[in-house]
């Protein structure tokens, strides 16, 4: 999926995690491999945690799976519960409502899971954009 210039100033895009424990890191070597072999460099990239300020600051806050996602729920505050939800949720060609961790999957994993993101990536632009159109 290719993102232009006028989409990315349209949405602030970011990642977290609910654990601190790679915070400051790069990605898995073998997720940034997968990525670049499809275009995308994340060699920028940086593990950071879930802050408070982020259920202010974001209109949507999706997890990866059902225990980030209760994770999520407890750091939130009740009146961003509603901003909360599971990112596969967006995927057209994946029934299911959790992304599989491909630490220890071999490079298959790592590109089942740069699939399934890309997948739910353009589900969920395509609803943003259509959400955009109608509010002009």
């Amino acid at each position: 999926m290719i993102i232009d210039n006028k989409i990315e100033k349209l949405f602030k895009v970011d990642s977290a995690g609910t654990h601190g424990y790679h915070e400051g890191e790069r990605p898995d070597s073998r997720t940034c491999e997968a990525a670049l072999r499809r275009g995308i460099d994340l060699s920028a990239r940086r593990a950071r945690k879930v802050i408070p300020e982020d259920f202010e600051r974001f209109d949507l806050l999706l997890a990866m799976d059902r225990d980030n996602f209760a994770l999520l729920r407890r750091g939130a505050r009740p009146e961003h519960h509603h901003k909360l939800g599971m990112f596969m949720h967006y995927a057209r060609r994946f029934e299911t409502e959790e992304m599989p961790d491909p630490y220890y999957g071999g490079e298959r994993g790592f590109e089942l899971v740069l699939d399934m993101a890309e997948d739910a990536s353009q589900g969920l632009l395509d609803i943003l954009l259509e959400k955009k159109k109608s509010q002009r």
